[in-house]
């Protein structure tokens, strides 16, 4: 007789049931066919292959051999034919991004939606720098930042979209004169010291300087600051100036966060990326993350949706 991938079947079913009993009512025969079978495959290879007992049978040293040779074979066997799943193609994604709390939220939602891509993230605080490490291909996509009538500005290898145009706010200390008031006038603020970042290419800090000097006033100190949230909010609690922030800061203890009367000052955020690095998918993951990402922002701020019911609809946000 020549083995055939039956007989290599009969013999592990027989190994794994532990019984010829068993393996043929697994296999779907009766007991005395399997058991022929056994004895014609144990005469053609001149060995018994299966030691005999009261609880069953256990394969001999010969016939351990015989069963892992079968099982590699059966699978080889199985495998025929069967080309394997493709592999999604690995991609990778160089992101910058400004000073923006919805970045770790943005990045965490695309990892997610799109685990095949491997993300690679710089933080740039200039939005000027941001434009240029895109057009110089350094960049595939980022969060910059513009302010009105002041849209972002970049080549056609560039495109932006807006996230969300948000009010900003000013922080205090808790003990601060104006910690009472729901909305501050700007010009209350003309003899604070303040609190102010770098000039980021794109019209910070002039459209504060604009807005303070049709408040009537030019800040009388001004301490420029560029570090962590906690250390200016640190600052601000000790009592060392006020500063103009995001509306979805979380305050620390002993900082009070407060709407500016009529929002003098607005900012968008945006992203840009470059066409012929990211395709639109991305691109529409990317955004829909950065928007579910403030949506969750605007939800742990309670100052903003107070203020945002009674003036501003995060609509597209």
């Amino acid at each position: 007789m020549e083995l055939e991938l039956r007989h290599l079947r009969v013999l592990c079913a027989i190994a794994d049931a532990g019984s010829v009993g068993r393996a043929a009512a697994q296999l779907g025969y009766s007991q005395p066919a399997v058991s022929t079978q056994l004895r014609r495959i144990e005469r053609h290879l001149g060995e018994p292959l299966f030691e005999r007992g009261t609880s069953g049978v256990r394969p001999t040293r010969y016939g351990a051999e015989v069963v892992a040779q079968a099982r590699d074979v059966l699978a080889r066997a199985d495998a025929i034919g069967h080309r394997p799943a493709a592999e999604r193609p690995h991609r990778s994604l160089r992101v910058a991004a400004t000073n923006s709390p919805m970045l770790s939220g943005t990045v965490s939602r695309v990892r997610t939606r799109l685990p095949e891509l491997s993300l690679a993230v710089t933080s740039v605080y200039a939005s000027s720098r941001i434009v240029e490490l895109l057009e110089e291909g350094a960049e595939d996509i980022a969060v910059a930042a513009d302010y009105p009538g002041m849209e972002l500005r970049h080549s056609s290898a560039v495109r932006h979209r807006g996230i969300v145009t948000e009010p900003t706010f000013v922080a205090l200390p808790s003990r601060h004169r104006l910690r009472q008031c729901a909305q501050v006038q700007l010009a209350d603020l003309a003899e604070d010291a303040w609190f102010v970042t770098p000039d980021d290419g794109a019209g910070w800090p002039g459209v504060f300087y604009d807005a303070c000097a049709t408040a009537g006033f030019t800040p009388v100190t001004v301490h420029e600051f560029l570090g962590d949230q906690t250390q200016l909010q640190s600052m601000i609690a000790d009592g060392l100036g006020v500063s103009l922030v995001q509306p979805t800061l979380r305050p620390i203890p002993h900082v009070v966060v407060k709407p500016l009367v009529g929002s003098p000052l607005w900012c968008r955020y945006v992203l840009a990326w470059r066409p012929e690095a990211v395709t639109e998918d991305v691109v529409e993951t990317v955004f829909r993350a950065a928007t579910a990402a403030y949506r969750d922002l605007v939800a742990q701020a309670p100052h903003l949706r107070t203020w945002a019911s009674r003036t501003w609809s995060a609509a597209g946000a």
